[in-house]
């Protein structure tokens, strides 16, 4: 079952819960963190942008976890392959932050004497800036990045979780979005062609402590049409509405279950070697050619996060609402496994 949200109105009624679990193509239901009734430091808020053109990558994350503040940038190269990432965490901000409730406008910044990262969507285009002095080997990395041209619709998802009526995962992935800029990393500039795009996952809610999850998504041009997908599950109870969509064209085609297949060696997960997607209802099959992992592993006290996402390279075939068979090879995207504790 995929239930559609079309009406709008607040997310959360007056007990917390949210009035309506389900996807939309837009935020249609109304954030607002005042609404919120489970413990404050529960409350988990971030925008989180990945520009890429195949070759290479930069990722910015600016999150509000309530008792800790996380704001991340990685600067990957697919052709060595490498990845370099650092990141700043603060303490309790408990919502000071200030991330806006919506996507659709607004400025989401922070600085201090270690980094400094605005996201500015107070025009049409989205304005993405980073400077982060000692990111690595002790270079400055700064990175000035412009989203245009973004798609009509985008993937919505509202999550309940079955074991706490107050928890809940409100998410959006914004695919397909044309990405012009640069990124200097010490003497070093790269700047980003027209064959650039951009994601973004937007998310607010309250989560329960510990959480696997699963995510997978590509953007980019499918014979003249620009396409692209979102994959996942492992977030709460999707008994309403799987977060798996097809997009072309500005367009989003709804998919079932889609399962993430890695390989395992030794007893483990093989993230390295090709990884199958296979949806429930059909519609999507892929193999998926690892090229980089972005793996890290903290675990300190109860703070548990093992996180890897892998870069590679997608080629299968996809089904349109209307039958239209795509068949891709060599897509470029990433698919990811992590475990959080938190």
């Amino acid at each position: 079952m995929q239930r559609e949200i079309i009406e709008g109105g607040r997310l959360l009624n007056d007990s917390g819960s949210l009035n309506e679990a389900g996807w939309a193509r837009s935020l249609i239901k109304e954030y607002s963190r005042s609404d919120i009734k489970a413990n404050p430091l529960r409350i988990k808020e971030w925008d989180y942008y990945l520009v890429s053109d195949g070759r290479k990558a930069l990722a910015l994350t600016i999150a509000d976890n309530s008792y800790m503040g996380m704001y991340s940038a990685s600067w990957l190269d697919f052709e060595e392959p490498r990845d370099r990432t650092n990141s700043v965490m603060t303490v309790l901000p408990n919502g000071k932050t200030n991330l806006p409730s919506s996507s659709a406008s607004g400025l989401t910044a922070f600085r201090n004497s270690s980094v400094k990262m605005v996201f500015d969507h107070r025009t049409k285009e989205r304005h993405l800036s980073c400077v982060f002095p000692k990111f690595s080997d002790g270079r400055t990395l700064i990175a000035d990045v412009t989203l245009i041209d973004e798609p009509a619709e985008s993937m919505v998802i509202a999550t309940p979780y079955k074991e706490d009526p107050k928890a809940f995962y409100y998410n959006q992935k914004i695919n397909c979005m044309k990405a012009e800029g640069y990124v200097l990393f010490g003497d070093e500039k790269y700047t980003f062609g027209d064959d650039t795009y951009g994601v973004l996952d937007w998310g607010r809610g309250v989560w329960t402590y510990s959480n696997t999850w699963y995510w997978s998504s590509a953007s980019g041009v499918l014979d003249g049409h620009r396409f692209g997908f979102n994959l996942g599950y492992g977030f709460g109870n999707t008994e309403a509405a799987s977060e798996n969509v097809l997009f072309y064209d500005g367009r989003v085609h709804k998919l079932e279950q889609v399962i993430f297949e890695i390989p395992q060696k030794d007893g483990k997960d093989d993230f390295m070697s090709p990884w199958q997607f296979v949806s429930s209802d059909g519609r999507f099959e892929a193999e998926f050619t690892p090229v980089l992992n972005r793996c890290s592993d903290t675990n300190v006290l109860v703070i548990e996060s093992d996180q890897n996402q892998v870069f590679g390279r997608f080629s299968g075939k996809a089904i349109l609402d209307d039958g239209t068979v795509l068949e891709f090879k060599d897509f470029f995207g990433f698919a990811e496994k992590v475990k959080n504790r938190w």
